[in-house]
Order: structure tokens, then C-alpha cells, then sequence
């Protein structure tokens, strides 16, 4: 297989088995968007880097995949897949709604003791895992904690960590992770012990928990050197005397003098409340393998579970790991154990979930074998074609069968899968000399067919638009205040390629509907899934015949999407005129407002006022900061929204990318200075 094809099915892979949204965070040269595993339903975030941006980073990104590889833990964020191209490497990990602990120290000012130290137990635990696996993780911060859906705390981004080859005990040298954050050791530029550096960290961070900000901080780079490597800080008065005592016992300057993790396991401190010491230990072993979830995957594969089960032990971070590792998760959570394959076939036909671990069967009529390959590939039309029906699963496999008013379709391929094998041996042989003489006139009535239907198409023709269609040459000027309905946006001074998530690869059928600013039908295409479930073949013999089968359901499926896109905008456009309406959670705002539109106006006027460039979009304002070079330094966004169970107006924040306490206090500043 030529090396330009072996890229593209490793890229398409992403867009296989798995929807990709929007953006959720971005920082260094990665950006990182939510995702969600077709197969399981599962939520995911997709970590993505292209490999000509990291440069000399490319060998810490290895360790940081292999680190999470071998790191397995109820605390630390899980690795599911990895999918690597010669020019990307995209990360499959497991997301966290609850976002990053810092904006959830933002939301609360600062902690109560009784809350810090349910996450400070958790951290200690996943610290001491991370240690007795010979790891350090240098990079401690409440940026690289987040809160999953049951509000527990998983590590993130080992792209800094350590695994010296004599032990943990032996001494380090690179001078990494945040400055704020950083031991005096490393400040110094002395040797040091990893996991004597990473606890002081936990002090720091303990430190922010409970009082909402920082014990070393300054603008000046060498005054917070200074403050660092003589180790003194304020207590601010609500710390109480055991707060006091533990933070003091961490943040010690000279190394040996610290606490070390296994002192912290049963600190009275820490087990305050508890009366059990941290269990540090973890409860997902690498080794172990759940037979309910091989029992999923092996009716899915159509293999044997000891088959199943050393399919999975290899490891690979593929996609058969991956989806163990989801239905694993989904087991923990309580829901079901459950592929949601939308067709089952036959033992010898491709499964979504196996892709090219079995060959297609190859039926004795080949325009059987064309339609019933097909069928798999194109399953997103299946489900909207109405000469389809799809009936209950019979035992492992269900069945596809015509509904009543197809039946003249459907008889003829009926017929002929239930045909002997000598009668299918005898009608094959016939069947090729016809096929030879009407290949050549099905090519030409093919595209006749094709150039029919888009012309039918076109007859469905929409109302006139309320609202001339706009253009982006006749974007209004950045500041010019607008509201959500009268159809403006504002634009960054920088090109639009500067804007985070702009390239976000949602399905197309769904960016169609919700543009507010054309109709033009020219815009469609196939989406990511469905073009990589067209595209993606063996390379086989009949991958001609599928090719062609590829074309007549791909035609079929544009025309269907342009009929539905264009039936359908007026009422998408219709909900999307007023702000979201959320529940009230830690990354938002709340006001005393009930005017979103006022709100909006003087988050929009502060702005530039803030020196902070901004492209509105609905209620949603997304901002950035450059330096004097014209680099991004910080990327934020803003959303007015109501909130639910009140006619109260809130500002949802979200750090996109760049320093967290700059962001916070830059974010802080434009909602007071914005009267809210």
C-alpha cells in the first residue's frame, strides 16, 4: 500500500470511530477538542498536535503517551487510544465535564477545609501511585487536575515527568514545570530529587485550595525567584493551626526537611474526619480483564471470548483498546455494558468494530455482495432511507429486511441469498458475461441518474431569506456593539485562522443548519464519518464494485441531506435567536440582570478598553491577547446565557488557552469594570 494512503486511513481513523466537536481547550502546541466514540456513545477529549509544531517537543510527547500507557489509576486520566500520522499525533482521553480545578477555585474564591481535603486525598493518592511506578510528575498545578462527572479528581499532562532509569532516587537536572509552582531546588538550578520536588507542589497547590491564591506570585520574574528560594509567605487568618503546621511541613526550603508522600498516606491532617489512612493503591490494574466487557466485544467481533480476550492483552491503544477501556468505564459508572452497533451481519461480513480483521465475504452475485457490503458502510444513510426497516436483533445478528411497500425491490436479492450453493455457482457463471456487457452502460446511466436527482432536488426550493445573505468582505468593524439578532459579527484584527476551534471538524449536515449567514447549498458535503466509511476500503479485488456502490449511495445521501438542510434551517435559526439557557455551575457568573442583551453590550464595549480582541458570535464573544509580536497569549471565551429556574442573566468563562492566574484576574476585571 503506497505511503500517502497508509497516512490518510491512520488520519481517518479519528473521523471513523469517532465525532469530533468543538473546541475545549488549547495551550502549548496542542489543542484539544470534545469528542464522542461512535460506538460505545461515549464521551472523549481528542488531544491533537501536529508534529512540525512540536519540534524538539516530539520526544517529550512520547513519553508523555508512553507514561500514561503504563499508568493506570482511578486519579489519573485515562488513555483510551492513539492514532499517529508521519505529520499528527492525536491523543484519546478520557473527558472530564466538570473542567479544571483551578476555574473551580475561581468559582468558589477559595475552599472550605472540609472540601480541600476530599481533593487533597485524592491528589496525595494518585502522587503516591505515580511515585511507586518510578515516576515524577514536575508539573503539579491545578491546571493539570480535572473534575470528571462524579466530582473526583484525575492527574492530566505527564509531558514533563521522569522516570530515571536508576530509580526515583536518582537525581535530577532539567529545570521544568511552572515557576509559581517550582521547588527552590529547581529555581537554583541544584540537582534534585523528583519526588521531593513534586511535594512541594502539593504545597503550593494546597496552599491555593485553601486561599484562592497563590503563596509565591509577582509579575517579575526575579522577585518571585526570590520569594521562592526563601520560602516565606503570609497565612492569611482563616487557616487553621493543622493547616498551618502541614503547609509549613511541605513547603520546607531545604528538600530533606519536607514531608514525603508516604508521611502524607496518614498525616492527622489528612486523615482528619477519616480515621483511615489514604488508599493510594489502584483500583483499575493494568492486568485485569473484565468478562462482561470481552463478552460485549466478542458477540460484536464474531470471535471467540479467548480469542477476544488476547486481542485486547496486546495493548495496542488502538481502537480495540479503546473501546474495552470506554465499556470498561461504563461498567464502573453502573450503565449498561453495551456496543450500540446500529446493524449486525453475518459472522463473515465486516464489523464497525473490527474494521479489517476479517475479509469480506464474497457472495456468488456480485451485485449482492455490492449492496451488502455497502449496507455496513453507508449505515448513517440506512437509518434515514425510507425502503429500509430495520427489525429487532434474533439472537447475535439481526436482520435487514425490505418494508412492505419495497418488496418489489427487495424480492429479487431475497431470492438470490436464498439460493443453493450449486444454483449460485451455476448463476454466477451467467451473471458475469451480462455484467461484462452492461458495465458500460450502467456507467453512463449512472451518471444520468446522479445529474436527475440533483436536479430534483434543487426543486425544493426555501422561502426567500428574512435577511439578505451576508458576506465576509462586509464584516462590520470590530467595535461596533451589535446584539445577536440583528445579524453581526465582529472580527479579530488577525486572520480568522488565529481563532481557536475555528477549524473544528463538526458533521457537515449539522454546520449547514445553523448557519444564520447562507443557505447556498453549495456547502454541503460529505460529513468526516461518513466520507471515511466511503473512502476507507480493502484493498482487494471488488474494491471497484464497492467504489461504485460508494458513488450511488453517496449520491443518494446528498440529495436526502440537501432535502432535509433545506426543509429544516427556518426552525434551527428560530431557537438559536435568544441566549442559552444553562444550569448554574462553577464557571459561571451570575448577574443581577435580566437584560442578556444589556449584558452583552458592556462585556463588548469593555473589551477593547482591556486591550483584548474579540470576534462575537451569537451571545458568545471569543477573545485572545497578543504580545507585541503579535503572538496569542491568552484566548478566552465569553457566553451570556440565562439561567434555569431564574430570569437572571450569567456570563459563562471559559480559559481556552494561556496563564491561569493572568486569566483570572484579566476575566475578573472585565466583569466588574462591566457593571455586572
Amino acid at each position: 500500500m503506497p505511503m500517502e494512503r497508509m497516512e490518510s486511513r491512520r488520519e481517518d481513523d479519528l473521523y471513523k470511530y469517532y465525532e469530533v466537536h468543538e473546541t475545549i481547550g488549547s495551550g502549548g502546541f496542542a489543542k484539544v477538542k470534545l469528542g464522542r466514540h461512535i460506538l460505545t456513545g461515549e464521551k472523549v477529549a481528542i488531544k491533537i498536535m501536529q508534529k512540525k509544531d512540536l519540534g524538539d517537543d516530539l520526544p517529550r510527547v512520547k513519553l508523555e503517551i508512553e507514561a500514561m500507557k503504563n499508568l493506570s489509576h482511578q486519579h489519573i486520566c485515562r488513555l483510551y487510544q492513539v492514532i499517529e500520522s508521519s505529520t499528527q499525533i492525536f491523543m484519546i482521553l478520557e473527558y472530564c465535564p466538570g473542567g479544571e480545578l483551578f476555574d473551580y477555585i475561581i468559582a468558589k474564591d477559595r475552599l472550605s477545609e472540609e472540601e480541600t481535603r476530599v481533593f487533597f486525598r485524592q491528589i496525595v493518592s494518585a502522587m503516591a501511585y505515580v511515585h511507586s511506578q518510578g515516576y515524577a510528575h514536575r508539573d503539579l498545578k491545578p491546571e493539570n487536575l480535572l473534575i470528571d462527572g462524579d466530582h473526583n479528581l484525575k492527574l492530566i499532562d505527564f509531558g514533563l515527568c521522569a522516570k530515571p532509569k536508576g530509580g526515583l532516587g536518582y537525581e535530577l537536572m532539567t529545570c521544568c514545570g511552572s515557576p509559581a509552582y517550582a521547588a527552590p531546588e529547581l529555581i537554583q538550578g541544584k540537582a534534585y530529587i523528583g519526588s521531593e520536588a513534586d511535594v512541594w507542589s502539593m504545597g503550593v497547590l494546597l496552599f491555593a485550595l485553601l486561599c484562592g491564591y497563590l503563596p509565591f506570585d509577582d509579575d517579575n520574574c526575579m522577585v518571585l525567584y526570590r520569594k521562592i528560594t526563601r520560602g516565606t509567605y503570609d497565612n492569611p487568618s482563616w487557616l487553621s493551626p493543622g493547616s498551618v503546621l502541614l503547609l509549613n511541613q511541605m513547603m520546607q526550603v531545604d528538600p530533606k526537611l519536607r514531608l514525603a508522600v508516604r508521611q502524607l498516606l496518614q498525616h492527622p491532617w489528612v486523615m482528619k474526619d477519616y480515621n483511615t489512612p489514604v488508599e493510594w493503591y489502584s483500583k483499575q490494574p493494568l492486568g485485569h480483564i473484565d468478562q462482561d466487557c470481552i463478552t460485549e466485544m466478542a458477540v460484536n467481533l464474531k470471535r471467540s471470548r479467548e480469542s477476544t480476550t488476547a486481542l485486547v492483552q496486546e495493548w495496542r491503544y488502538d481502537h480495540i483498546t479503546a473501546t474495552y477501556l470506554l465499556l470498561l468505564s461504563m461498567k464502573q459508572r453502573g450503565k449498561p455494558v453495551r456496543i450500540k452497533t446500529e446493524h449486525h451481519f453475518t459472522e463473515d461480513t465486516f464489523s464497525p468494530l473490527h474494521g479489517g480483521l476479517q475479509k469480506p465475504h464474497h457472495y456468488a452475485d456480485d451485485d449482492d455482495a455490492v449492496i451488502l457490503d455497502s449496507l455496513d458502510l453507508c449505515s448513517d444513510f440506512i437509518d434515514d432511507c425510507p425502503w429500509v426497516a430495520r427489525h429487532p436483533q434474533q439472537g447475535v445478528c439481526g436482520k435487514m429486511e425490505p418494508t412492505l411497500d419495497d418488496k418489489k425491490l427487495a424480492s429479487p436479492l431475497e431470492k438470490r441469498c436464498n439460493r443453493s450453493p450449486a444454483e449460485r455457482r451455476k448463476a454466477t457463471a451467467t451473471h458475469h458475461l451480462e455484467r461484462r456487457h452492461k458495465e458500460r452502460q450502467q456507467a453512463s446511466e449512472n451518471k444520468e441518474n446522479v445529474a436527475q436527482r440533483e436536479k430534483e432536488v434543487e426543486i425544493f426550493a426555501l422561502p426567500p431569506p428574512r435577511t439578505p445573505t451576508s458576506s465576509k468582505k462586509s464584516m462590520q468593524p470590530r467595535n461596533v456593539l451589535t446584539t445577536p439578532g440583528q445579524n453581526v459579527s465582529n472580527g479579530y484584527k488577525s486572520t480568522p485562522k488565529a481563532v481557536e476551534g475555528s477549524g473544528s471538524k463538526e458533521p457537515v449536515k449539522r454546520k449547514a443548519v445553523e448557519s444564520k449567514e447562507s443557505t447556498n447549498i453549495e456547502i454541503l458535503a460529505f460529513s468526516p464519518e461518513r466520507r471515511s466509511r466511503s473512502l476507507d476500503l480493502p484493498a482487494s479485488g471488488d474494491s471497484g464494485r464497492k467504489r461504485r456502490a460508494g458513488r450511488v449511495f453517496g449520491s443518494l445521501e446528498r440529495g436526502l441531506d440537501k432535502v432535509i438542510t433545506m426543509l429544516t434551517p427556518s426552525k434551527r435559526r428560530a431557537q438559536r435567536d435568544g441566549p442559552r439557557k444553562i444550569k448554574v455551575q462553577y464557571n459561571v457568573t451570575q448577574t443581577g440582570q435580566t437584560n442578556p442583551d444589556q449584558v452583552l453590550n458592556h462585556i463588548l464595549s469593555i473589551l477593547p478598553e482591556k486591550n483584548v480582541e474579540f470576534r462575537q458570535k451569537g451571545y458568545t464573544v471569543k477573545c485572545k491577547t497578543l504580545d507585541d509580536f503579535g503572538k496569542v497569549t491568552m484566548a478566552f471565551e465569553l457566553e451570556v446565557c440565562l439561567l434555569h429556574r431564574s430570569e437572571l442573566v450569567g456570563v459563562r468563562r471559559q480559559r481556552l488557552k494561556g496563564d491561569a492566574w493572568v486569566y483570572k484576574h484579566l476575566v475578573e476585571d472585565i466583569l466588574a469594570t462591566s457593571c455586572i
